[in-house]
């Protein structure tokens, strides 16, 4: 704490880093009207694009919050409802062991350099199996 204030104080403009920044979103302040020398063709173009962003940005928002959010809920509950589904019809499966092994299932010309050199990098025990004796 003593070396943070002592840098403060020995550069001052350090000292206004700790400033909150300070941000007016989604005011209601109304359009910049421009007077004198400012008022030209330039700074009121830049007021139509910044009030064309702040409701493009306020659009967007909506369109996040209110569809793209309910929708990916939705997707979930299905993909869930889905998934358990599923595992359930797996359960009357036959176990791995008694499934028939085609000659283009698992075909190895040489092993693979990692575990015990028969299973894929993608290989899930649950769901994968070879017989090797055959």
């Amino acid at each position: 704490m003593f070396a943070q204030r002592a840098l403060t104080r020995a550069r001052p403009h350090l000292g206004l880093a700790r400033a909150p920044i300070r941000r007016r979103m989604y005011s209601s302040e109304s359009p910049k009207q421009f007077a004198g020398a400012e008022d030209n063709e330039f700074n009121r173009e830049r007021a139509r694009i910044q009030e064309h962003a702040a409701q493009s940005g306020e659009f967007w928002w909506k369109l996040t919050v209110y569809i793209a959010v309910p929708c990916l809920l939705v997707a979930g509950v299905n993909g869930k409802m889905r998934w358990d589904a599923h595992n359930e019809h797996a359960k009357h499966a036959p176990p791995l062991e008694e499934k028939v092994e085609y000659s283009y299932q698992n075909i190895r010309t040489k092993n693979f350099f990692w575990g015990d050199g028969d299973k894929t990098l993608f290989w899930n025990d649950k769901v994968n199996y070879h017989k090797k004796d055959e």
